[in-house]
């Protein structure tokens, strides 16, 4: 389980974080949502120790990595992969080679073993049929497809997802959803994933947290939200544009 308690983060007097809990278990998909500049992906940076609280713990099953070191997380980022909101693959390199190259890095397996478990893991993402070819010549739902094959090709227990579904027409999201619910069902991975996209929010979280000002001003799971008779959450879960809720 990952659980971070009480995680406070400024930068100079900007409050972002003010005392935040959150905890995802393995197999369960947890979305963290709110507005742009509410500290969504703020607060995931802390699990892999991008960034350190002000305050506060983060907990990698029962682990205290709070104060790791930056050796010390390596091992907690083999287990928790984070996917960006742009995919960071390499241009000159192919998709498959993109997808071999944390192998290549960090087990002893050879070029060729490391190339077969890579085009193993792009089928599994439906990307067979583009080992051979350079990212530069996909779309963005496909270039996220294979930063996901990238991510679990040292089979990660947590994958930490920032903004999946930004910037893709709805069929190539509601792909990436389909594949997020994939990891979590078969292979048991936990999924803590920050967006704002309601039909992904609605379409597979197991349970929704949401940040505002810094706190969390709700959680539990949809129909916890979507019953909740506070006016910043219901303004923000249904898409209104008038009501109490600001934005930064």
């Amino acid at each position: 389980m990952i659980e971070l308690i009480g995680i406070h983060k400024s930068f100079g007097e900007k409050v972002i974080l003010d005392g935040v809990d959150l905890s995802a278990k393995e197999g369960e998909i947890h979305f963290v949502i709110g507005t742009s500049g509410a500290g969504k992906s703020v607060l995931l940076k802390h699990i892999v120790g991008l960034l350190r609280p002000d305050r506060g713990q983060v907990l990698v099953d029962g682990v205290d990595v709070t104060h790791f070191t930056e050796k010390q997380f390596y091992p907690i980022r083999k287990k928790c992969a984070l996917v960006l909101q742009h995919a960071t693959l390499f241009d000159s390199m192919t998709c498959e080679e993109n997808v071999s190259l944390p192998l290549l890095k960090h087990t002893d397996l050879s070029e060729k073993a490391a190339l077969a478990r890579a085009r193993s893991l792009l089928e599994e993402v439906g990307m067979a049929d583009y080992a051979t070819a350079l990212p530069v010549r996909l779309g963005d739902g496909m270039r996220k497809s294979v930063a996901v094959a990238r991510a679990l090709a040292l089979e990660p227990e947590y994958m930490l997802f920032d903004e999946p579904t930004t910037s893709l027409d709805p069929l190539s999201a509601r792909r990436v959803d389909a594949l997020i619910a994939e990891l979590a069902e078969k292979r048991g991975v936990g999924c803590i994933v920050v967006s704002h996209d309601l039909p992904s929010i609605f379409g597979i979280a197991h349970r929704v947290t949401m940040l505002y000002k810094g706190k969390v001003l709700a959680s539990g799971t949809q129909e916890d939200l979507l019953g909740s008779t506070d006016p910043v959450v219901g303004q923000f879960i249904h898409g209104k544009p008038e009501g109490p809720l600001e934005t930064t």
